[in-house]
């Protein structure tokens, strides 16, 4: 009896934490493909799940932070979707790759077309920016999520203080420290293995050379066994000669 109430206990607690934990994980989220370095370039997808059970998203509207503008915003055609980018100009220019840029996004947006993220569905909207802030380490993308019914919602509160998620969370891109190129480790790690291939490549003429004189060694050390092996052969026969004569003459 006791095991029945503490095992009825225990699912009615479980049931609670899945009740209160699934409704706050089910929101739009953004996550790096790979990570996310200060100062460099990174692809980002949003991720929105539909929550509505009668109901379809059909469109969503990301904004992209103001105090850290992004001189490059591309975002990636997704089938069945329309794309709106809308820009705003700077109050401070930024100066990348000794350009100055007097605007950046502010805002993207994507309209059903002909497609929607039904009931129990969810979509992705890759965004390839850059270059990333190096003095930040978090970015925060405010969300509106629009239904086919005409509801609005709003994923535009940022995180808490104390680390407690609030009711409708804003997407939040953590940053990881900076990689020496700028760039991410990609562009970096293809030198390196370009680097590889020219010492490889460059490493040949020396084997060739080493093979070549490991060759020419071993051809005089043969040839040289070969003369002593006649001279021998040949004192030999001499010696046999001799000997020979000497025994017709005893």
């Amino acid at each position: 009896m006791k095991l029945s109430r503490i095992a009825l206990a225990g699912g009615v607690a479980a049931s609670t934490v899945l009740l209160i934990a699934g409704p706050a994980a089910a929101h739009v989220s953004v996550q790096p493909v790979g990570e996310a370095a200060k100062g460099g370039y990174a692809t980002l997808n949003f991720k929105v799940p539909n929550e509505r059970d009668q109901a379809s998203t059909v469109k969503l509207e990301v904004n992209f932070p103001a105090d850290h503008p992004l001189s490059s915003v591309t975002p990636q055609a997704v089938p069945g979707w329309k794309i709106t980018i809308d820009r705003s100009k700077l109050d401070k220019p930024l100066e990348v790759h000794g350009k100055k840029i007097t605007e950046a996004v502010s805002k993207v947006t994507w309209t059903a077309d002909d497609g929607e993220i039904a009931p129990g569905y969810f979509q992705q909207f890759p965004v390839s920016v850059g270059a990333l802030p190096e003095d930040a380490d978090q970015l925060v993308f405010k969300a509106i999520q629009t239904y086919d019914n005409k509801e609005v919602v709003r994923w535009i509160e940022e995180p808490k203080a104390g680390g407690e998620e609030p009711d409708s969370p804003a997407p939040v891109l953590k940053l990881t420290a900076a990689s020496e190129d700028g760039h991410g480790g990609a562009a970096a790690d293809a030198g390196a293995a370009k680097g590889d291939d020219h010492q490889a490549a460059g490493s040949d003429a020396p084997a060739k050379e080493n093979s070549t004189a490991a060759s020419s060694s071993s051809s005089d050390t043969t040839a040289r066994t070969l003369g002593i092996i006649g001279i021998v052969i040949g004192i030999a026969g001499v010696a046999f000669g001799v000997l020979a004569g000497r025994r017709r003459s005893a």
